[in-house]
């Protein structure tokens, strides 16, 4: 049998509905990553179709979405303040998501929201401009946060070498500004977008308004694992103490319970749709798509604020045959805006599109060679999906 890295189901099937393949990982935060970690990959029932397909079906026909606006006023009336302070706090860097909820909340719903932003590594243009036209057309408060570069550089380079996922380190912080920025102004809500389960995560999550604490408990936070590597042994190497990753511990989760803190999704609420998010966000708040289409994939508008975010989308066509094509075609398809078959055509032309044009300076952020990182990128490829023929590398399995 060939040998599989990550624990991936050595049968590479694809779903009959979309374009997904039952390689696409179920955690959408992905800590351990080494070749041996096992992890948890979608789930497809008897008669081929992903989970986050059967999901969608369930929830174009089965969820009462008045019912759910009704229980979002509740949920926000007992949070709403009347003595000026924030009342919600929502993350998110001025994206179409982002920009959606936050922009919702405040305007149609009369909340006075915080909005948070843990730094991209580094802004493309368009990304300054949404992020600015965000607060300043959107009309909307914003914390941004920057980590320590010189930290946040050396852990999204480790993460790439040990862990091929140089987004590592940014979706830890990610996930706990919101929490971290709560704690700061006395809020006690937070609300994110969409729940990362609709496209594939655990099902039985998708039935949860909240996200689940253990995202942010904090046990000691010299055992953290940072860019692949447990946080004491970073500190032994001697540049960096403890009090440098004060912006990467969470809140621990005696505080978040004794403050009774909720983190909640919005796509829990209303009928998520991101291209509807994305209209919403330019009429709203002045959010721009891109001039051109973003490298590996035939979309404008989606993850286009960070010069290093399409590195993630190669990694993860690199560790599980799965690029930011595939990504955006099949959550379209479960959304009716494109069919199967042009999905299928999308990800044939565009999935396995290197990134180019920001390939110098993802290298220089980074401190690798190229020669490393092509060295590192095939370390990584697992025999099952991939294999080289002619000192070119040639995916086995497509969608058709």
């Amino acid at each position: 049998m060939t040998e599989t890295f990550f624990g991936l189901p050595s049968q590479v099937l694809f779903c009959k509905h979309c374009v997904i393949s039952n390689q696409r990982p179920s955690s959408s935060v992905e800590f351990k990553h080494s070749k041996t970690d096992s992890k948890e990959t979608i789930g497809f029932d008897d008669e081929g179709v992903c989970d986050a397909c059967r999901f969608h079906e369930k929830k174009d026909k089965e969820i009462d979405w008045e019912k759910r606006e009704q229980e979002l006023i509740n949920l926000l009336d007992k949070h709403r303040r009347s003595d000026g302070g924030y009342d919600v706090v929502v993350p998110g860097s001025g994206g179409k998501d982002s920009a959606y909820v936050s922009h919702i909340l405040k305007y149609k719903y009369g909340m006075n929201p915080l909005t948070v932003t843990w730094a991209p590594h580094k802004y493309t243009k368009i990304g300054w401009t949404n992020f600015e036209n965000w607060v300043h057309v959107g009309g909307l408060d914003n914390m941004l946060f920057t980590p320590n570069g010189r930290l946040h550089r050396y852990l999204t380079q480790q993460a790439f070498l040990n862990l091929l996922h140089p987004f590592q380190p940014f979706i830890v912080g990610q996930r706990i500004i919101g929490p971290m920025m709560a704690a700061k102004f006395g809020v006690e809500l937070i609300m994110y977008g969409e729940n990362q389960a609709e496209y594939g995560n655990k099902p039985e999550e998708n039935y949860k308004p909240t996200m689940d604490k253990k995202f942010f408990s904090a046990g000691n936070p010299e055992d953290m694992i940072l860019g692949g590597k447990l946080v004491k042994d970073i500190i032994k190497e001697g540049e960096f103490k403890l009090n440098d990753f004060a912006p990467y511990i969470p809140p621990k989760k005696e505080f978040l319970e004794s403050k009774s803190v909720e983190v909640h999704y919005l796509g829990y609420y209303h009928n998520w749709d991101p291209q509807e998010c994305y209209y919403y966000a330019v009429e709203n708040t002045g959010f721009r798509a891109n001039s051109e289409r973003t490298e590996g994939t035939y979309s404008k508008y989606s993850s286009i604020d960070d010069q290093i975010d399409m590195f993630h989308y190669y990694t993860t066509l690199i560790k599980f045959g799965i690029g930011r094509a595939t990504y955006d075609a099949a959550q379209e398809i479960r959304n009716s805006k494109i069919t199967r078959e042009e999905g299928v055509r999308l990800v044939h032309k565009y999935d396995q599109e290197f990134p180019k044009k920001y390939f110098k300076e993802f290298l220089q952020y980074i401190d690798v060679s190229e020669d490393l990182f092509r060295e590192t990128v095939d370390k990584f490829r697992s025999p099952h999906l991939w294999e080289n023929k002619d000192n070119e590398w040639v995916l086995k399995h497509q969608v058709t």
